[in-house]
């Protein structure tokens, strides 16, 4: 007989011991703080036979957001499958410079680009009721993943399959908001950890990883409302680079913010 202690004893033989908690509570449909209280608590066939195999998965690079099919953003469980980037912390910044420039009683056109899971339109359109919100993502995969999510959570969201702006002609925006790929295509920490595992067309973009930002701001003007702002996140090192990119294209009051860690992660612009 196997115990629940018994269990993540073994599991840490290959994971650390948050992990292998998280995947058996997974298994259980129980909490971390039942599996301590019940840690005698003997296992089935089935559920070691489960917990088994996602802890090999794990042990073979496959991300716990993956094993488990959710991750939290902005206070929210997202669905998220292998055909999303698995939202991260850093993101919420973008989020909460778009909150801090709508009137959040008012009905702004907001426009994600590169949506994936849909965390960011989805958190945008829950905590702007009245505003209209569009998220494009080129791959279908993602936008079935965001379906489930904007259903679920109950958000209104208009979803349509582009590239970028391409599915959007005549259409302008009040605030674009994206978190595009942006690592260089031969980044090292591509192979490595978690990234390893995402889509690497929500990754990567071109030898200096700024092919998709270059083709975002150049296009933004044409669909921003006068006025408008675009906001995008951009990689630790690409601060100067994505500043310059958005005065070539126009626009105006450019702006920078850091994240936690002190480094410059979302800069956007106006159009006049």
């Amino acid at each position: 007989m196997t115990t629940v202690s018994a269990a993540l004893a073994a599991a840490r033989a290959k994971l650390p011991a948050g992990e292998a908690r998280l995947l058996l509570g997974h298994v259980l449909d129980r909490s971390a703080a039942w599996l301590v209280s019940h840690d005698d608590q003997v296992l089935d066939e089935d559920e070691l036979l489960a917990f088994a195999s996602l802890v090999a998965r794990r042990a073979d690079g496959e991300p716990v957001a993956y094993l488990l099919g959710r991750r939290e953003f902005f206070g929210r469980e997202f669905t998220v499958s292998s055909a999303v980037l698995i939202p991260r912390p850093e993101t919420e910044l973008l989020v909460d410079i778009a909150l801090a420039g709508v009137d959040a009683g008012g009905t702004a056109r907001i426009l994600d680009l590169g949506t994936g899971s849909g965390c960011i339109a989805i958190t945008l359109a829950l905590e702007i009721p009245q505003a209209q919100v569009t998220a494009v993502d080129a791959s279908a995969a993602a936008l079935g993943v965001a379906q489930q999510n904007a259903e679920r959570l109950g958000a209104e969201v208009r979803l349509l399959q582009s590239h970028w702006f391409d599915g959007l002609a005549g259409e302008r925006f009040d605030l674009v908001v994206t978190n595009p790929p942006y690592i260089a295509a031969a980044d090292p920490h591509l192979l490595a950890g978690d990234l390893r595992r995402e889509p690497v067309a929500a990754l990567a973009s071109g030898a200096d990883g700024l092919d998709a930002i270059r083709q975002i701001v150049a296009a933004a003007p044409a669909h921003l409302a006068p006025g408008g702002w675009l906001w995008l996140e951009h990689g630790y090192d690409q601060a100067e680079a994505v500043r310059a990119l958005l005065a070539a294209a126009g626009l105006s009051a450019i702006d920078q913010h850091r994240d936690l860690a002190g480094i410059v992660r979302v800069s956007g612009g106006r159009r006049a």
